[in-house]
């Protein structure tokens, strides 16, 4: 049968093709350069089935473009084993010449077995791939033999010389001397080994494998079972005869001497016939149910492996590598029977085994169940945190609307009491500016309109200097508040001596001042350097004496200065009227004043106390001074 490289067909549409076409084969209209699968089985069997479902599957997927025929053996039972080498030759001749195929596939025992047996390959230069195959086989005669007394020798595929054109491909190896030692170890007495095998070439060639592998074991009695010239009836009367100290090792069981098929149920019956006697399996015969466990190949599915095979000869058909894979075995015990006979596994030494038929852990059996309510306990927990976040959220965003409501209230507060502000820094200013300006702008056209003596012209003279001053202070002043409040002013610090600092602005002052108040200074020091920005403490120290001064009629005012471990104290001492205790803090704040009819604008306290805050220092009015006023002020003493 050919299938195009255009269609793709999944395992239904390869089983309805077979159905649909002819037992032997089916041919396209060019079969060159082709791939051919030679079946031993019907091809709706499985696994042949799946291998070649999953071979077309894959071999597409991986870029192949040759059509793909299929070719099947049917082989039944071994009485039919004449024919199949004849089926084997016939088949070489048909695909020789223009339809020679470019590789060739074969897929089980029986036609592998038909090709080894051809003395001249007709298609030498055809790379050949084999799977479901054993490593050890026997060559079908060329003449009729006796078929049930037919000993046929075991042959190895690797040391016989069989390879013929096989490049690559999947075998099985079955472990007899494995399983023999498996048998000792846990039934040490064990003298006998009786070997049951069927009427199929699977059975005839492992029963040649079994006898060559038992000549190794000379302590140990061999008995066939043999298909070939028992029924399954006949098979139970010989398991009921077994002498003490047998094992029982499984080969195949598929088909009796007379052709009849029987699967699992004669497994059965062939239990309950010597349910004592300890059986193993050198194949999955029996194992599951009778057999304590064995070491047997993993069958799986080799289709994919195959197409991948393929696809490498097509790549490199000159390659004379040997790409042969023997399938690992493995050591498999039935847990129940295990426990059932009682046997100990620890002769076994290290667990190098796998249990079949152990009962499911709790949490394995029911893992979906609890998986389920695990999912569900989750959703409900997610539900749940769903709903807090949303109850939270709404909660936050009720907290931040009733805040933004009293920020919204501040603000309007804030926004109205700058308001008020701005009204009294106009009405202050308007009226600090005019006053100076007046005496400015009247002097200045007495001034000019002349007509005054010369100790006149220089009082006014003197008057439009003074009120001149008291503008550029003023201006100065509020473009300090200005600069001090947005940040804006950046302090040159050095090291400056603030002894003499001290001295020098009192005796600046002392040169200026218009009054009869007596200026002094008192320190413990005769120097002290202290760095610091010095025109703004100079700022700072000139304001508090100015104030002192304007408020102090005839009285004596204290320049006092005091060092501490981390910072040092400046005190401004007056016997003037003092400030009034309700007024201490208020006379920080911009526009306040004592006295709303004396001279300047309220903001020399106010910028002293923004360059105060600025270096990381302190200023207060002293409360425990009541023979005048005493204003504080400290400045941390840095590196």
């Amino acid at each position: 049968m050919i299938v195009s490289n255009y269609f793709r067909p999944n395992l239904l549409s390869l089983f309805l093709m077979i159905f649909l076409v002819t037992p032997t084969s089916v041919l396209a209209a060019d079969k060159s350069h082709s791939i051919l699968i030679i079946s031993s089985y019907n091809p709706d069997a499985h696994p042949t089935s799946a291998n070649i479902a999953e071979f077309m599957d894959e071999y597409h997927k991986l870029g192949g473009t040759r059509n793909v025929i299929i070719e099947n053996l049917n082989c039944k039972s071994f009485s039919e084993f004449p024919s199949w080498k004849v089926k084997m030759k016939d088949l070489l001749q048909k695909y020789t010449g223009r339809m020679k195929p470019e590789a060739m596939v074969l897929l089980g025992q029986e036609a592998w077995a038909s090709y080894l047996s051809q003395k001249d390959s007709l298609m030498n230069d055809v790379p050949v791939v084999c799977c479901m195959v054993s490593k050890n086989a026997i060559l079908l005669p060329d003449k009729p033999v006796p078929l049930q007394k037919w000993l046929p020798e075991s042959v190895d595929f690797f040391t016989d010389s069989l390879k013929h054109q096989v490049k690559s491909g999947f075998m099985y190896e079955y472990d007899v001397a494995g399983n023999i030692h498996l048998i000792k170890k846990l039934y040490p007495k064990t003298h006998t080994i009786a070997f049951i095998s069927d009427n199929s070439y699977g059975g005839v060639s492992l029963q040649a494998h079994v006898r060559k592998e038992m000549k190794k074991f000379p302590d140990l009695r061999l008995i066939l079972l043999d298909g070939r010239s028992h029924t399954i009836y006949t098979i139970v009367e010989e398991l009921r005869k077994l002498p003490p100290n047998t094992a029982i090792l499984l080969g195949t069981w598929k088909v009796d001497m007379n052709d009849g098929y029987f699967v699992h149920n004669a497994a059965y019956v062939m239990m309950d016939a010597s349910p004592q006697t300890p059986a193993f399996s050198l194949t999955v015969t029996g194992f599951g149910y009778w057999a304590i466990g064995g070491i047997m190949p993993n069958y799986h599915i080799f289709g994919r492996d195959l197409a991948r095979q393929i696809i490498k000869i097509q790549k490199n058909p000159q390659s004379k590598t040997l790409h042969v894979e023997i399938v690992k075995n493995k050591l498999l015990l039935d847990y129940e029977v295990v426990q059932k006979k009682g046997i100990n596994l620890s002769v076994l030494g290290e667990k190098n085994y796998e249990f079949v038929n152990k009962p499911t852990p709790f949490y394995e059996e029911y893992k979906y169940f609890l998986l389920g309510i695990l999912a569900f306990l989750i959703f409900l927990i997610l539900a749940l945190c769903i709903s807090l976040f949303f109850y939270f959220r709404t909660k936050r965003l009720k907290d931040n609307l009733e805040l933004s409501e009293r920020e919204l209230r501040i603000a309007k507060d804030k926004a109205e009491e700058s308001n008020r502000l701005k009204t009294a820094f106009l009405a202050n200013m308007s009226h600090e500016i005019r006053t100076p300006l007046n005496a400015i702008v009247g002097f200045s056209e007495v001034l000019v309109s002349g007509g005054n003596t010369e100790e006149e012209q220089r009082s006014y003279i003197d008057i439009v200097k003074t009120n001149s001053d008291m503008l550029l202070r003023l201006i100065n002043d509020i473009l300090d508040v200005s600069k001090l409040e947005s940040d804006r002013v950046k302090f040159e610090y050095e090291k400056s001596d603030v002894i003499l600092l001290c001295r020098q602005i009192l005796a600046s002052l002392d040169f200026i001042k218009k009054s009869d108040n007596k200026f002094f200074f008192s320190s413990s020091y005769e120097t002290f350097e202290l760095k610091t920005d010095v025109n703004r403490l100079q700022q700072i120290i000139f304001n508090l004496l100015f104030n002192a001064n304007k408020y102090t009629d005839s009285g004596v005012i204290r320049l006092e200065l005091i060092v501490y471990d981390s910072f040092v104290e400046f005190s401004v001492t007056d016997s003037g009227c003092g400030i009034p205790q309700e007024k201490h803090q208020q006379v920080f704040e911009r526009f306040t004043k004592l006295n709303e009819y004396s001279q300047g604008a309220g903001l020399g306290l106010s910028i002293c106390q923004l360059i105060v805050a600025k270096w990381g220092g302190d200023i207060w009015v002293d409360t425990n001074y009541h023979d005048g006023a005493r204003i504080v002020f400290t400045h941390p003493i840095k590196d």
